[in-house]
């Protein structure tokens, strides 16, 4: 990259691709340790993401902005900045070149981010991120059209992460194909007395259990088995197939354990693992994920080779089975099976609660946001309209939204364990759950699934009948008024909440 809207983008030095081996040294000279794992440790400033003060610019930016990029570039002109070029998505046709420059005393950056994807090949970059984390201003910049964003303000492993991803999304879009914030896994299991594959995405918002979910074994016995292929953004295509994008996870760390997450556990003690913002004993070595004190949002990246369960592929054949996972404590029940129609209202629903990954501030209140991705550009009513057309060319794709929090309320209702999560998973995938019609809402409630109590998530053992019917009008108001702000969406994905 020559110029930045007609100035010339000329840092004092550029390191051309430097070594993991360099990259890692140069992070323990500034700050990081080793664990008693032996992987890296660091610790940064910024602990979460910058999504209010993240803007996406289509065309020119606004005078503002302009002088302010003019400043970055004359202060850039003295420092020196790592260069790292790595490669997005293995898929032909959609293999996207990717370049992040950061300055130089901020290696563990590009050290993180180069492992999050592949090789490079050698070409031009698609998307280019300008990172300067020591900027005294936070703020992201994000100019869709010409693939550049520049982070200031934040030296935040998941704040690069996303400025490529949300590229690549945003691209997706461009070629008529729908980038999503989830994860992909295939369950091989019997059903009619055969072996058969079925391909799961999982959507969910940071901290809502979709990695847990998607790096669980769900304790199969051979030759039942599952393949784990992606944990964070995939692009689902028309025919109903994905493609996949990273070479890496990156995992919450708070309460890591391995009875819980024995895979995701033991990805987090490989040598190859960094972990990020993690109680770490300086003086021992010694890691303690149930430390919160640096943040509740610590982090780890894990490569995908050291997450038992995956392959050498990351894309996904035919998709079987979309679940939206939520995190509500009320009424919901810890599944529900959707008609095309409903499911792309929960996709634009995106009901969950906020994360320490987003905004701590708000940590645990609900929220909206459609798709459960934080990161759309452009229309997202367009995006909701594009999921249903998707879903109405592959009416095999049957989907459901998968609740991980509380049946009756936080105080006396019943928590849905990871355990029951895991089982929901398995029965979905052998077609074992009896379903009953549910008049009031349109969709479909378990009467039965084997391996969970379902006498525990019934609302009516925590709500009166006047409670219930309360609640339930009450969040279908609420709902129907969340929809009502896409005016160009499609009526029937609004008539299905409606009904």
């Amino acid at each position: 990259m020559d110029k930045i809207f007609g100035r010339p983008f000329q840092p004092k030095k550029i390191i051309d691709n430097p070594s993991d081996e360099s990259l890692r040294a140069w992070a323990l000279e500034h700050g990081g340790i080793i664990t008693e794992f032996g992987n890296l440790s660091v610790v940064t400033k910024m602990r979460h993401r910058m999504a209010k003060l993240t803007e996406v610019i289509m065309g020119d930016p606004e005078p503002d902005d302009m002088e302010l990029i003019n400043n970055v570039l004359d202060y850039l002109k003295d420092k020196e900045m790592i260069m790292l070029d790595r490669t997005m998505c293995m898929a032909p046709g959609f293999k996207k070149s990717c370049r992040l420059y950061v300055t130089e005393q901020y290696a563990r950056l590009p050290l993180m981010w180069g492992n999050t994807l592949f090789p490079p090949e050698g070409k031009e970059p698609d998307f280019v991120t300008i990172a300067v984390p020591e900027w005294p201003e936070k703020k992201v910049l994000v100019f869709p059209e010409m693939g550049l964003t520049i982070v200031l303000g934040s030296d935040y492993k998941g704040e690069q992460k996303k400025a490529m991803l949300r590229q690549v999304m945003y691209w997706a879009k461009t070629e008529g194909n729908l980038g999503l914030h989830a994860a992909g896994k295939i369950l091989k299991v019997k059903r009619d007395g055969q072996l058969k594959d079925f391909g799961f995405l999982l959507f969910g918002l940071s901290g809502t259990g979709k990695t847990s979910l998607s790096c669980h074994s769900h304790w199969l016995g051979f030759p039942e088995t599952v393949v784990i292929r992606q944990d964070d953004v995939v692009i689902l295509r028309k025919d109903g197939t994905a493609v996949g994008t990273e070479d890496s996870f990156y995992i919450k760390t708070d309460s890591l354990e391995p009875s819980s997450q024995p895979l995701l556990y033991a990805a987090a003690l490989s040598p190859r693992a960094i972990l990020e913002n993690v109680c770490v004993n300086p003086q021992t070595g010694n890691v303690d994920f149930f430390n919160d004190d640096l943040t509740s949002n610590g982090r780890a990246m894990v490569k995908r080779r050291d997450i038992a369960f995956t392959d050498d592929q990351i894309d996904m054949g035919k998709i079987d089975f979309i679940l939206f996972i939520t995190r509500r404590h009320d009424i919901l029940p810890p599944v529900v099976r959707l008609t095309p129609e409903w499911a792309a209202a929960a996709f634009m629903l995106g009901e969950s609660v906020e994360t320490s990954a987003g905004d701590p501030s708000a940590a645990g209140k609900e929220l909206r946001v459609v798709g459960t991705n934080p990161f759309i550009v452009g229309s997202r009513t367009e995006e909701g309209n594009m999921f249903l057309d998707i879903l109405r060319r592959n009416p095999d794709i049957q989907c459901f939204i998968l609740n991980t929090g509380n049946v009756g309320g936080m105080e006396r209702g019943q928590k849905i364990k990871v355990r029951d999560s895991v089982k929901i998973i398995e029965m979905i995938a052998k077609d074992k759950i009896i379903w009953q019609r549910d008049d009031f809402w349109g969709y479909e409630v378990p009467s039965e699934i084997p391996g969970v109590e379902l006498e525990r998530f019934q609302p009516e053992n925590y709500y009166s009948d006047e409670q219930m019917e309360r609640l339930s009008s009450e969040l279908k108001i609420e709902r129907l008024d969340w929809l009502s702000r896409f005016p160009s969406l499609n009526q029937d994905i609004l008539n299905a909440v409606k009904r």
